[in-house]
């Protein structure tokens, strides 16, 4: 008990650091009249009392946050938030709590998957929020509470390892650990406003632009658009588009050596986005190449158009989509989920087992077929020219059958309820990717309305997991984690 109210305590506190997003969607139903002021006006109150009243009642029990903490509060915030979240969809836009529990899950997490049509007609300021979630979720709103945290007492780095993947965890950019998150929230802002000036500049309005530039960084794929970005059916702004959903995939601390350094040699430098930027490339031309054989589009050029922007936003888990692939050859759609599990970077805003995982792994099975034929050759797995540990190793193929057990479960009980397997087994691999669509009932044309209340429950705890990285949600749910 003193534990789980010590990590209330935070968690009040996070609500009334999380009251102050909802000043943007404030500013704009006031700007562009829309009718939502009194509606952003009371969420924003609910959401900065709620967070006050569980601060103040649980004062006592505030104390330095210990490891296996860090994860109970990760979890929680991601629930609360969502739920809390939910406010202005159910006052405004009348959707029940579970339709709208799944949209902000969906933009928390980052996956952008929907159940809202007529995106079109929204409110600007309902849309502004659904994309300010996204935004929000991409870097994390754990890692944005760190650099706030250690101003309240409260200690982050059990917070930064329970929410960002990958080198970050073992190499902090930076001394402290709230200058660390400092650093990384600054170069997310810098990259969003370069990303809002260059689609501003290729012709979408200025709230086209800032949704976009925050869906966009995020890796989230909300549109204003039912269409998504295939309404604005601009070559220019798709290339905008794959330019920075490429860079949201690559590792910000990369970016920030770039920044350091100015220069762009620590790309170079890192194997990994070498493989992320070569698996992009390879795969959007081999994919074009393949649409315009089979005549799915009478010239290469617009074969690698389509390909190329559809590819990339779903290998980088954005979502983002500019035509009905469910119609392409059902190689390519399928070779574009697959890429959704290993493509981002670690320390990126993207989903999935990541191109840090997918290296050693390969590395792993080159060595135990080596030693197959040489058994007493030592040859130790390295990327980048780091040797991993085998304790690492032994790591992350734990987390990839974790990883492959929540897929099968999680599309057994969708088909359980009903669901066909192919929209099924898309959707779980959409969700726990963080990718958005899937084929299917949940496919580019359509979104995820048509679900029972029972899927879209399980699909919202499927998103979770994905952004959680699978171990630190399913943690909680093993009998160690309770005990003293």
């Amino acid at each position: 008990m003193p534990q789980l109210l010590s990590v209330a305590n935070v968690l009040g506190r996070l609500l009334m650091v999380f009251s102050l997003t909802y000043l943007l969607p404030i500013i704009c139903s006031l700007v562009y009249r829309d009718g939502t002021f009194p509606t952003f006006l009371v969420s924003q109150s609910a959401c900065l009392t709620a967070g006050g009243l569980l601060t103040l009642t649980t004062r006592q029990s505030q104390r330095e946050l210990k490891a296996r903490d860090g994860f109970m509060l990760v979890t929680m915030a991601w629930v609360l938030t969502a739920a809390i979240a939910t406010v202005p969809l159910i006052l405004h836009q009348q959707l029940s709590f579970t339709d709208a529990f799944f949209e902000t899950m969906s933009g928390m997490t980052t996956t952008g998957a929907t159940v809202m049509t007529h995106l079109d007609v929204l409110p600007p300021s309902i849309n502004l929020w659904r994309h300010e979630l996204n935004w929000l979720g991409g870097m994390g709103i754990i890692v944005l509470a760190v650099a706030i945290l250690p101003l309240l007492g409260v200690g982050g780095m059990q917070l930064l390892r329970a929410e960002v993947p990958g080198p970050i965890k073992d190499a902090k950019l930076t001394a402290r650990i709230a200058d660390t998150a400092a650093v990384l929230w600054g170069i997310y802002l810098a990259i969003t406003l370069a990303c809002l000036l260059s689609l501003r500049l290729a012709g979408m309005s200025w709230l086209d632009a800032i949704c976009h530039a925050f869906s966009t960084l995020s890796l989230g794929g909300f549109s204003t658009r039912d269409g998504s970005v295939g309404d604005f059916d601009s070559p220019l702004i798709e290339g905008v588009l794959i330019v920075f959903m490429t860079l949201a995939a690559l590792n910000f601390a990369t970016h920030f050596a770039v920044w350091r350094e100015h220069s762009l040699r620590p790309f170079g430098r890192d194997g990994e986005a070498r493989a992320v930027l070569s698996v992009l490339a390879l795969s959007s031309i081999g994919c074009a190449f393949y649409l315009w054989e089979d005549g799915t589009y009478g010239g290469f050029l617009p074969a690698l158009r389509f390909a190329s922007f559809n590819l990339v936003s779903i290998a980088t888990d954005c979502g983002f989509v500019s035509t009905d692939y469910a119609r392409w050859p059902v190689f390519v759609p399928f070779w574009m989920l697959f890429l959704s599990a290993i493509t981002v970077s670690s320390g990126s805003t993207g989903g999935g087992i990541k191109m840090f995982r997918t290296l050693i792994l390969a590395k792993q099975s080159s060595r135990e077929l080596t030693r197959l034929l040489h058994p007493a050759l030592a040859a130790p797995v390295s990327v980048g020219g780091a040797v991993i540990p085998n304790g690492v190793v032994v790591a992350i193929l734990g987390f990839l059958f974790l990883y492959f057990m929540s897929i099968v479960t999680l599309t057994f009980l969708l088909i359980f309820g009903g669901l066909d397997f192919i929209s099924a087994f898309t959707a779980v691999v959409a969700c726990i990717n963080n990718a958005g669509p899937g084929l299917g009932a949940v496919g580019p044309a359509t979104n995820y309305a048509s679900l029972t209340d029972y899927e879209i429950w399980i699909l919202s705890f499927t998103m979770l997991l994905g952004r959680l990285e699978v171990f630190s949600l399913l943690v909680l749910f093993t009998p160690q984690f309770w005990r003293k």
